[in-house]
């Protein structure tokens, strides 16, 4: 008999008679057959499924050769996982493997159900991001088949990575299969990266064309349609402002240019932020403030680039957003909220490392390249020490490279004791990386300089994790609004810029404090100030400008 899955921190557990009762209600019971597909691999609607009898297998590329049995639901247990709520096509296949039955709840009924019930809504939500983590961690899901040392490959397995999206690879210069793939699928190895999903295989899509195959694109607003509030950046301070503004009424939508969670969705582990004494991941964050912004009614647009900022021609919009591909988004009020990017390693050749070898982020697809790999992680700010921990944490040989003597200074004192206790964790202060070294476009020596010093030393090093300060994502705005001289944008102490209308908040802002939580509140506070705006309780700026206040008192 086949294994049911362990329930893996709360992945799969198994609903009470109460609880299936609850569900029953808005459900309908049909009963099932050995060898019944109940949901295809890239099939987009489908219902909550419940197993009442029998036995139910989950499997990847089930209608393969190289199927492969995941692991079993049995009785009381519930299927799917989080892309059932995000709308995206099922990344697997669950098969009868022993007659029985099933409950079929429509997923706005489950909804409906679960928000009545918050303990059994928690349950639920819980478990289907845990599902995802886990099939991302199976390397099961959409594949991608290409060359390590193609740009676009490196481009299609981040943009799926920061979306959290289950992805396996086939490197078409180690894979011995790779060739025979080819030629199954009838494309030459200059065709390539592939993007094959379901039964959909695509030669390199851009991301907007990644999106729509796994369920991410947007759908298209009607003619003349004006929103309340368009916020550009969906980091925590954009997701939050956008559950906040939908949930008090306001017509919301929030675009990024990458994926929601933003630079936080990258962190392993995120252990000081307030509710969640274990820690959260920030990709779980990400998932749970996504769920939230759909339910409350908030559009979410991913990958939809914002590339300019105007005043609104049209009637009832005060400004617009233009987006790349020649759109443009009319609102009442616009929010601010695109953060900062990692910068850039300063050192001779990084192009031909980057993305096989030099990374900006340490998101589980790239940690788990790394087990038992001597690695090197570059900075001395939270971002870097959630990295080393979560890097030594998975068996790699970790080196992490401050510029300066004091982790304490820019990082949280939870962090630096933990770094500073763990066996596989080696602390160099003072220290900068000066060269990269490899063969074969394999990184495999890492060459370091202590500062005032020419003293060098040789790391060997699969991978490179830098973290390193940020710039803000600010060239899309054109002058719009007021910056700072290093680029940030200025605001007073409501978030307000310089323009009538224009709102800014989190990390994009002149003065904040870089941590998640601080984002939250930033988002929240400009959903208040954007209701003041609206109902014209905020008076207009003076002159064009606002009073730098006391948001703007250093970085």
């Amino acid at each position: 008999m086949t294994a049911e899955f362990p329930d893996v921190a709360g992945a799969f557990p198994r609903l009470g008679d109460d609880q299936l009762e609850l569900l029953a209600r808005g459900g309908k019971r049909r009963p099932t057959a050995r060898g019944e597909v109940l949901i295809a691999e890239g099939r987009r609607d489908r219902d909550f499924l419940v197993v009442l009898d029998g036995l139910v297998g989950v499997y990847e590329q089930y209608t393969t050769a190289g199927r492969r049995l995941l692991g079993a639901h049995g009785p009381g247990r519930f299927l799917d996982e989080i892309g059932l709520i995000n709308r995206q096509p099922a990344f697997v296949s669950t098969v009868v493997l022993e007659d029985g039955a099933v409950l079929a709840v429509p997923v706005e009924v489950m909804h409906r159900v679960a928000g009545r019930n918050p303990a059994l809504g928690d349950l639920i939500v819980r478990a289907l991001i845990r599902r995802r983590e886990l099939l991302v961690g199976n390397v099961a899901g959409v594949h991608v088949v290409g060359s390590r040392f193609t740009p676009d490959t490196a481009r299609l397995r981040e943009f799926l990575a920061r979306n959290r999206v289950p992805c396996t690879w086939t490197d078409v210069e180690d894979d011995a299969d790779a060739e025979a793939m080819l030629c199954r699928l009838g494309v030459g190895p200059g065709r390539t990266p592939l993007l094959i999903c379901g039964q959909e295989t695509l030669h390199n899509p851009s991301n907007a064309e990644c999106a729509a195959a796994i369920g991410l694109a947007p759908v298209a607003d009607p003619p003349g349609h004006v929103y309340d509030l368009i916020v550009v950046g969906a980091g925590p301070a954009g997701l939050a402002a956008g559950v906040y503004g939908a949930c008090e009424g306001l017509d919301t939508v929030v675009l990024d240019t990458v994926a929601a969670g933003g630079q936080a969705a990258t962190s392993p582990l995120i252990e000081n932020y307030l509710g969640f004494p274990a820690g959260i991941s920030g990709a779980e964050l990400a998932d749970r403030a996504m769920v939230q912004a759909d339910k409350f009614g908030a559009a979410l647009h991913v990958p939809r680039p914002a590339v300019g900022l105007a005043a609104g021609p049209a009637a009832g919009a005060t400004h617009v957003v233009h987006v790349e591909g020649g759109d443009a988004l009319p609102g009442r009020a616009v929010l601010i909220a695109t953060g900062a990017r990692y910068r850039r390693l300063d050192v001779p050749g990084l192009a031909e490392f980057e993305g096989h070898g030099v990374y900006y982020a340490a998101t589980f697809m790239e940690t788990r390249m790394c087990r038992r790999e001597p690695v090197v992680v570059v900075g001395g700010g939270n971002s870097a020490g959630q990295a080393a921990l979560s890097l030594a944490e998975r068996g790699a040989s970790v080196r992490l490279v401050v510029r300066h003597d004091d982790l304490g200074r820019d990082m949280s004192r939870y962090l630096v004791e933990q770094l500073e206790q763990h066996p596989a964790v080696d602390v160099f202060r003072h220290a900068r990386v000066c060269a990269l070294d490899g063969a074969d476009g394999r990184l495999g020596t890492v060459v370091v300089e202590r500062v005032g010093s020419a003293a060098r030393e040789r790391l060997p090093a699969t991978r490179v994790f830098a973290f390193i300060g940020a710039d803000p994502c600010t060239g899309w705005l054109g002058g719009a609004v007021e910056l700072d001289e290093q680029g940030f944008v200025r605001t007073d102490a409501g978030l307000r810029t310089s323009c009538a209308g224009v709102f800014a908040a989190g990390d994009v802002r002149s003065g904040a404090i870089r941590r998640v939580a601080a984002a939250v509140g930033d988002g929240a506070l400009a959903v208040r100030q954007v209701h003041r705006y609206l109902t014209g309780e905020d008076s207009p700026p003076v002159d064009g400008h606002r009073s730098p206040g006391p948001a703007n008192a250093g970085r």
